[in-house]
């Protein structure tokens, strides 16, 4: 694969889809034990099937199975890994005005990675994606740390947890690249945290330096991307929130630009820019490496009202002052649905949203 026909591309987008209604209620249904996991699975894989079918009709090169078989981006994964629990919190992840189901994780034990069910989730969305690239999305490292509570017990020294926690992500990449994955995303909230002043000082109260916090997160994904196959391409998702259409942190990217466009060793980032929010384009200055993509997420999954092109176009140009526009591609700004319970909108307005990023990249770059 040439570097040019490499994820990612120029219309691309982050992973999530709305869940149908019939994928809802079969889940609501197997979970109060009316039918059984196998019978769920397989209404899983007829609408993976039809929504792979929808992307590759708009247009779009890579393809994912809209998370369809989870109900959060990143617990369901992380609770797979040795030494990880999920449990019942007191409450839940608190948003601009609405909270999420109560729900945490905790190491418990030693981390390692024995297998998961997300490797034949991904086998499932290879043998159905064709010609198109399938791509996986998993929580990037960083997320373990941040959204869970290590036993102090396990882990006294918290270098002993980072060394475990980026080889027990060596093997997890091994294995999905095993499995035939070539475009890997690490989806990380926690950038756009360590963007918000508020966001900021809520970590300085737990004991922790932002500062300092970023270079160990960077250190981390790094050491976990070690020793990655040359045809694997692995990107990070960026956001500050995504649940029921609201968000929780705000701020644009100054605060940890430097250290994540020069130091993080992925190769595109995928970062919010859908409102004022995610700040201007200046911090992009740092995006000195000439291989790194970056994909300007202009088209909000929150709302269905359509952006204008042409408005679309000029903020890509002007993001090209800080970065050349060959680097540049264009997504919405998150998936549509981080949790189950899924954005504010349609899956019609979910669909028009994507068929106006494939148009405007088409605009702006050519052929795709």
């Amino acid at each position: 694969m040439t570097r040019s026909s490499r994820p990612p591309f120029r219309a691309d987008h982050v992973g999530s889809l709305l869940r149908p209604e019939r994928l809802k209620a079969a889940r609501q249904k197997a979970q109060r034990g009316e039918i059984s996991r196998e019978a769920l699975t397989e209404i899983e894989n007829e609408e993976i099937r039809r929504v792979v079918r929808r992307q590759q009709e708009i247009g779009l090169k890579a393809v994912t199975d809209g998370e369809f078989r989870r109900s959060w981006w990143h617990f369901d994964f992380l609770e797979g890994l040795d030494g990880v629990e999920g449990y019942a919190a007191e409450a839940g992840i608190q948003f601009q005005g609405v909270q999420t189901k109560p729900r945490g994780i905790r190491v418990t034990g030693r981390l390692g990675f024995s297998g998961h069910p997300m490797l034949e989730h991904f086998r499932f969305l290879k043998a159905v994606a064709g010609e198109s690239l399938p791509k996986m999305t998993i929580p990037s490292p960083s997320m373990l740390h941040f959204r869970g509570t290590v036993d102090p017990a396990v882990y006294p020294d918290e270098e002993e947890f980072f060394a475990d926690l980026a080889a027990t992500y060596r093997q997890v990449i091994r294995a999905f690249y095993e499995a035939g994955c070539r475009y890997l995303q690490l989806d990380d909230t926690s950038w756009g945290y360590l963007c918000s002043p508020e966001e900021r000082e809520r970590i300085r109260q737990k004991g922790w330096d932002p500062d300092r916090l970023a270079e160990r997160y960077a250190e981390a994904i790094n050491r976990a991307l070690a020793g990655r196959p040359p045809d694997l391409t692995v990107t990070m998702h960026i956001c500050r929130g995504n649940f029921r259409s609201t968000w929780i942190a705000s701020g644009g990217y100054e605060p940890v630009a430097e250290v994540l466009f020069t130091q993080v060793a992925v190769d595109g980032f995928f970062l919010e820019y859908d409102s004022e929010r995610a700040g201007g384009f200046e911090p992009l200055r740092y995006v000195r490496r000439p291989d790194l993509r970056i994909v300007l997420g202009l088209v909000t999954s929150k709302f269905g009202q359509l952006e204008s092109p042409d408005l679309l176009r000029r903020r890509i140009e002007e993001a090209a002052k800080y970065v050349p526009l060959e680097q540049l591609c264009l997504s919405p700004q998150c998936g549509f649905a981080s949790t189950e319970e899924g954005n504010l909108l349609t899956e019609e307005e979910q669909w028009a949203k994507l068929h106006l990023v494939v148009e405007v990249a088409r605009q702006v770059w050519g052929d795709l």
